[in-house]
């Protein structure tokens, strides 16, 4: 089948999973959209359904292009190849014309918001684009590849070279002028030739037409690296487990996990956080300038809150993806995060307390 036709069928296959379907009616929430996209994917990483259609129902009513682009981006940064033929519906219900002939918008946005919580999830595409464009071991590859040319870029991708050079090879690919990065350089690439070539490999053509729609909407390199992690998933996958949360309060209307670096409120919260003389704090003000401060302890704050998963699919190849990412690509004033991540999982009562005083 050609894309047409892949993303046709899987209409049919949603069309035919929500006639039955009642959806919820959740109260909408008093919140900025950043923090509604925000809650809407903490809360999908923790399998919370009820946050999520909170924070689904309000962006749909208020900011419904911000809600169904972040649904593609959820899927590829949190689910992955976990749950592909979720990931794959959520793609096929991008196009507003084909939801129309679907159903309603809050019928389909709530099927897909709930069954992307109830999913399995796999983190290992988000932990490769850190190590990716961060990890020190890949320097030299960083700059190597920057000016090979399109064919040759593929063939490294496709290789048995290591994973994150594989990765970078994919990006400079598919262009880092439109997937930026402010540690790559930039140069265009071909993204249409990169899938086409995809499309010759023993890949399943399903899995390389629905990355391929899913970057036309969203243009995040996550969709083009999941072909890439497929290539490589072993067989026998662990059962998925929970991954160990600490505790948590509310902050007004949202849960202190929705609240990080990527909104205004979390940011302040970082900055009054970082202000006062625990140790966390202490150790940032002495080991990061100033100006990196607040990015970096959200980066932190990432891997002992923020990013946590509820039925976490476990394989050697996405542990250690992760390791590399948290521990060892959080820039060059911090080699090892081991130290630093203790002291903030310590302290995440304090910083629960300063999040609620933004709120």
């Amino acid at each position: 089948m050609n894309g047409s036709d892949v993303l046709a069928s899987l209409r049919n296959e949603l069309a035919s999973a929500i006639q039955s379907y009642i959806p919820p009616r959740p109260e909408l929430l008093p919140v900025s959209p950043w923090l509604a996209m925000s809650l809407l994917q903490k809360a999908i990483r923790r399998g919370r359904s009820d946050f999520a259609l909170q924070a689904a129902a309000t962006l749909l009513q208020k900011y419904p292009d911000h809600f169904w682009r972040r649904c593609i981006v959820i899927a590829f940064e949190d689910v992955g190849i976990a749950d592909f033929e979720t990931v794959a519906l959520v793609t096929a219900a991008a196009s507003k014309t084909s939801r129309a002939a679907i159903g309603s918008e809050w019928a389909i946005a709530s099927f897909l918001v709930s069954r992307l919580c109830a999913s399995a999830k796999c983190r290992a595409a988000d932990d490769l684009v850190m190590v990716a464009e961060r990890h020190p071991a890949y320097e030299r590859e960083r700059l190597d590849l920057t000016f090979r040319p399109i064919s040759e870029l593929i063939s490294v991708a496709l290789s048995n070279v290591a994973i994150g050079e594989r990765a970078l090879a994919l990006w400079f690919a598919i262009g880092t002028e439109r997937c930026r990065s402010e540690h790559l350089r930039s140069r265009r690439g071909a993204p249409t030739a990169v899938f086409d070539f995809l499309c010759e490999t023993d890949l399943p053509h399903t899995v390389i037409e629905v990355a391929r729609e899913a970057f036309y909407k969203v243009g995040e390199l996550h969709c083009p690296l999941l072909p890439l992690l497929w290539s490589v998933k072993p067989c026998d996958l662990r059962a998925p487990g929970d991954d160990e949360f600490p505790s948590w309060t509310m902050c007004g209307p949202l849960p202190s996990w929705a609240i990080d670096m990527f909104s205004r409120e979390g940011r302040t919260a970082l900055r009054r956080f970082l202000a006062a003389e625990g140790p966390a704090a202490r150790w940032v003000r002495t080991h990061v300038p100033q100006s990196q401060q607040v990015d970096f302890l959200g980066y932190i704050l990432f891997s002992v809150d923020s990013g946590l998963l509820a039925k976490r699919l476990r394989w050697p190849l996405a542990d250690e993806l992760r390791r590399l990412a948290e521990i060892e690509s959080q820039g060059p004033y911090c080699p090892d995060a081991t130290e630093i991540t203790g002291m903030l999982r310590d302290e995440l009562p304090l910083l629960n307390e300063v999040r609620a005083h933004v709120l």
